[in-house]
């Protein structure tokens, strides 16, 4: 029995986390004195409420080794004989180094991936491992498989402002817009290659910001062929919703799922961001 292993900044909804039997390793948010896991202790609106009304910023910490070996002992107790466990970007955070050492330490055999990307830019990694498994595919299988999507992944992020972005320590490549007014949305991608947010413009307007982030996903994604697309937002369920109806009747994709983005990726986002991730099958 091989087991699929993922950190909660994943943002696969939860319905799917169910369906595939996919263990998930909480990150945490520090608020004030107090520590939340990621979706468990904290929920993705309740964060979003509280970032905007509260003066104190959170930060987030990653799970620890601790917490890996835990699930792993878990999956073990169970009957697992072996796993995989993906992880967002190591460019993003030391998750990715953790989970290796709790791989190396393992009784059974655990392959450990890099996602290079945070959000459903892992979190379809993720599904297509555990699709894989369910077709019956090794590990080594499963292992080629999810780079081959990681290969044909796109995500573009657009936010109402910089400022989650600079503070939350994750801004990449996008430094270069530090010092601009304040008032611009930027809109970012994230390089599969690097695991890095690169920039990509700069929005004076939501309407603006909102058509900057459609034109380059679909610039960067193969079209015509089977498209799974996630639409992501910070808090901002009808205009997510607006999103995804327009990607169905312009391109009809075999899979769309809208879900919100979870409290340690939204630190960095903030309220109001959307965000289009997805990659072409076959």
């Amino acid at each position: 029995m091989l087991a699929v292993i993922c950190d909660s900044t994943c943002d696969i909804p939860k319905t799917l986390i169910e369906d595939y039997d996919i263990h998930v390793v909480p990150q945490y948010v520090i608020w004030d004195e107090e520590q939340y896991r990621d979706r468990v202790d904290i929920q993705p609106q309740e964060f979003y409420q509280r970032l905007v009304s509260d003066k104190v910023r959170p930060t987030t910490s990653q799970a620890t080794l601790g917490d890996f070996q835990k699930l792993i002992d878990n999956i073990v107790e169970n009957g697992a004989s072996e796993a995989i466990i993906l992880t967002v970007s190591s460019a993003m955070s030391g998750t990715y180094e953790i989970a290796k050492r709790a791989a190396d330490a393992a009784p059974i055999p655990i392959s450990v991936i890099d996602s290079k990307g945070p959000t459903m830019t892992l979190g379809w990694q993720v599904l297509a491992a555990a699709r894989a498994r369910g077709e019956g595919a090794s590990r080594e299988e499963i292992v080629e498989k999810v780079a081959e999507v990681r290969d044909k992944m796109v995500q573009v992020v657009a936010m109402q402002t910089l400022d989650y972005l600079e503070t939350g320590g994750r801004i990449g490549d996008a430094a270069k817009w530090v010092g601009t007014l304040l008032k611009v949305k930027p809109v970012v991608t994230i390089n599969h290659k690097t695991g890095r947010v690169e920039p990509a413009g700069l929005a004076r307007t939501y309407k603006s910001m909102v058509k900057m982030l459609y034109k380059n996903f679909f610039e960067g994604i193969e079209v015509g062929k089977k498209l799974h697309i996630a639409v992501l937002h910070g808090d901002a369920l009808e205009e997510a919703q607006k999103l995804a109806e327009r990607i169905k009747e312009e391109f009809d994709p075999v899979e769309l799922v809208i879900n919100i983005t979870g409290p340690v990726l939204g630190i960095n986002t903030g309220p109001g961001a959307l965000a289009l991730c997805g990659y072409t099958e076959g």
